[in-house]
């Protein structure tokens, strides 16, 4: 399975038009946005750039989004929002927390929130084996540390926890497109530039 994985676009539609271009000449399977979809300026032209493309798309509120905001785009443009929830591609589980702790204008959350936010998407997926766990934030202890903005101790419990196979994360611009293991899992900031990703 092809993904294509982006995270903090911040209203750029330019971006979402490019993205989805690389997403149909990679043709993948699955497109997905890690957070801060708005925010600097509102823009138009966000998602429908990969529905236009009839791309699969899963969303996910970043710590400049409105929560209410993100569902309105997924009820309006017929694509997931994965916060709170599970999804299933070809044999390949997903599930999401977005927002981020103490940041942002509109969605800042606790790490409690967020792991109660992981422990019901997840849910959804018994029997599934392949998973990739979907967080606009990084995990403690990870590499985007760098940037001296502190990472999420329950996304990093959640993935000894869960064990995904797959962590995609977005937040610090800075350490866009760095990979790690943690606990086995292969951990991706994801950036704004997009990855492609095979499970």
């Amino acid at each position: 399975m092809k993904i294509l994985a982006a995270a903090d676009l911040h209203g750029d539609s330019k971006l979402a038009k490019e993205l989805a271009k690389k997403a149909e000449k990679e043709k993948v399977d699955l497109v997905v946005l890690c957070g801060d979809i708005t925010g600097f300026v509102d823009t138009k032209g966000l998602i429908k750039p990969f529905k236009d493309k009839g791309q699969k798309v899963l969303i996910l509120p970043g710590n400049w989004d409105n929560f209410a905001t993100v569902d309105f785009l997924a009820q309006v443009y017929g694509v997931s929002n994965i916060h709170g929830y599970s999804a299933q591609y070809e044999g390949v589980g997903f599930f999401g927390a977005g927002g981020a702790i103490d940041v942002g204008p509109r969605s800042s959350v606790s790490d409690k929130e967020i792991m109660d936010t992981l422990e019901k998407a997840h849910s959804g997926l018994k029997g599934i084996e392949r998973k990739v766990m979907l967080t606009h934030m990084h995990p403690k202890g990870s590499k985007s540390e760098f940037s001296g903005v502190q990472g999420s101790d329950a996304i990093r419990k959640a993935i000894k926890k869960f064990k995904p196979d797959v962590l995609l994360h977005g937040h610090i611009h800075e350490a866009s497109g760095m990979e790690e293991t943690i606990f086995g899992t292969r951990v991706i900031n994801v950036g704004r530039a997009g990855k492609i990703i095979e499970i």
